[in-house]
């Protein structure tokens, strides 16, 4: 394994359509698990930096489809990180590369 990838946690820490916040290397991240994969993002919205959750591990909307900004509800799309409604509209989360491997997910920083 590189220095540059990140052990996070098994996937089953995870289920389908939640989300969970990590910090690595003193970066805050998060993962969103939908039924085609795993997403990782930086947990920064591109609207003012701020961090997305408004509870730890709460980055999914009450719809269940997609990546709420607490601050200023902000709506990004789980597969993509691209934002769809608010005032970062047409901006994207940023993505970062996630990989499945023996039941472990990684992240690339």
């Amino acid at each position: 394994m590189n220095n540059h990838q990140h052990l996070l946690c098994n996937q089953n820490d995870i289920g389908v359509g939640e989300s969970k916040g990590f910090s690595v290397k003193g970066i805050e991240i998060f993962v969103v698990r939908r039924e085609t994969g795993f997403y990782a993002y930086q947990n920064r919205c591109p609207h003012v930096g701020a961090t997305l959750e408004f509870m730890p591990d709460r980055f999914i909307d009450a719809t269940g489809h997609y990546i709420l900004c607490a601050m200023h509800g902000a709506l990004f799309e789980c597969d993509t990180g691209y934002c769809i409604s608010g005032p970062c509209t047409g901006q994207s989360l940023t993505a970062l590369n996630i990989r499945l491997e023996n039941d472990q997910l990684y992240v690339r920083l």
